[in-house]
């Protein structure tokens, strides 16, 4: 009887032990990894598909985006690193070439990613006779962490900025603008050569941006500007 009574007990445990688990964790302890029970998602080349699909943004769509916004002519304070060339606070407006103001701050990732692009943008324009004045105007409300950041950057870096600094002018500048009191930077303002905002772009810029940049400010310089300029703008 009492054998008997053991041998039960025994395969009582037996099926306890391999049955099969019904949680996602108890899935994952038994099989040592989270491919059982997995869902099955799309296949790799699906996605790389839907990511080449995706249209790409239009920096300047022509959608009236710059209607309304006035660039102020006052002078803006500014921040060198240690040993570099002063600004004299202006900005490089109607001289009869392009000028893309980058809002930015130190604090800001995406911004600081975005410099070295942009600075690489500026040589390569210039190279091509489509020069670009670049200006970067910090928006950081620690006048000390920007001066740490520009002071870190090697010598090809960006060792010098317009500041904009929590204040009156401030707000004056963003209201012009038509920029929020705390704007999302980055962001981005391409003035024309005759001092006037076509374009205002919300967010960094990428790679792919640089031939529709390249287009815009190359055609100012050929016979078929107006052509051009009108059609970059859908007038």
């Amino acid at each position: 009887m009492k054998a008997a009574w053991l041998v039960a007990v025994l395969a009582l445990t037996a099926c306890e032990k391999t049955a099969a688990p019904t949680s996602r964790s108890e899935q994952i302890l038994a099989t040592g990894d989270g491919s059982l029970g997995s869902p099955p998602g799309p296949p790799l080349a699906d996605l790389h598909s839907a990511d080449a699909a995706r249209p790409r943004r239009k920096l300047c769509p022509g959608d009236g985006n710059a209607r309304g916004r006035i660039l102020p002519r006052v002078a803006l304070s500014h921040v060198e690193a240690p040993g570099a060339a002063h600004l004299d606070g202006a900005l490089p407006a109607a001289n009869g070439a392009w000028t893309w103001i980058n809002f930015w701050a130190a604090w800001c990732g995406p911004c600081k990613e975005e410099i070295p692009r942009l600075l690489g943008w500026q040589d390569r324009l210039t190279r091509g006779g489509a020069p670009l004045h670049l200006v970067f105007v910090s928006v950081d409300d620690d006048g000390r962490q920007l001066e740490q950041f520009l002071g870190q950057q090697p010598p090809e870096g960006l060792r010098a900025s317009l500041w904009l600094p929590d204040g009156p002018l401030r707000a004056t500048w963003l209201s012009s603008m038509r920029m929020k009191s705390s704007p999302e930077l980055p962001e981005q303002a391409l003035i024309d050569p005759e001092g006037h905002v076509r374009c205002f772009i919300e967010g960094a810029v990428e790679d792919p941006d640089y031939a529709e940049t390249a287009a815009l400010l190359g055609a100012s310089f050929g016979a078929s500007f107006g052509a051009s300029f009108g059609a970059s703008f859908g007038h």
